[in-house]
C-alpha cells in the first residue's frame, strides 16, 4: 500500500476529525440559545465589528454567499442582526448588529470557559497550535 494513503499518514484527518468533535462539543452549549456553531462564529464577527458586509463576513469566516445567506436569513428571523442593502451600491448586502444580537453576546459568555475545559493541551500548546492553524489557513 502507498505509505501517502495510509490514514495514519495524513495531516487532514486529525484536523478534521478535532474540528468536528470540537463543534459536537459546542452543540449542547449553543442549543439553549438557538445557535450552531456557525452562527455562532457570525455573531463572534457581529460583536467585534457591530456593521460588515457579507462578503467581508464570507472572508473571515471562509464561507462563500451560498453557505451564509440562508444562515444570515435565519439569524436576522433571529433577531440579532439586521440585513441592508448598500445605498453606495446595491449589490452589497450590510449586516449590522441588532440590540437582541448584543444581549446575545452576555448570554453565551460563558461557553469559551466551558469549552476550554474540554482541551487538555497546556498553555504553550494551545498557542503554539493556535499560531500553525492560522499559519495554514493563510494559505488557502
Amino acid at each position: 500500500m502507498n505509505e501517502m494513503l495510509k490514514l495514519g499518514n495524513q495531516l487532514c484527518f486529525p484536523l478534521y476529525a478535532c474540528a468536528k468533535e470540537v463543534v459536537r462539543r459546542y452543540t449542547p452549549l449553543l442549543e439553549p440559545h438557538g445557535l450552531t456553531y456557525t452562527q455562532y462564529i457570525a455573531m463572534m464577527v457581529m460583536w467585534e465589528h457591530k456593521s460588515i458586509s457579507v462578503k467581508d463576513m464570507g472572508k473571515l469566516l471562509f464561507l462563500d454567499s451560498g453557505t451564509l445567506t440562508p444562515m444570515l436569513k435565519k439569524m436576522e428571523k433571529a433577531g440579532w442582526i439586521n440585513r441592508q442593502r448598500s445605498k453606495e451600491d446595491e449589490r452589497k448586502v450590510i449586516l449590522t448588529i441588532t440590540e437582541r444580537g448584543e444581549q446575545l453576546q452576555e448570554e453565551v459568555a460563558e461557553i469559551p470557559v466551558k469549552m476550554a475545559g474540554c482541551v487538555t493541551l497546556e498553555n504553550e500548546e494551545s498557542i503554539q497550535l493556535y499560531t500553525l492553524l492560522h499559519k495554514m489557513m493563510k494559505t488557502f
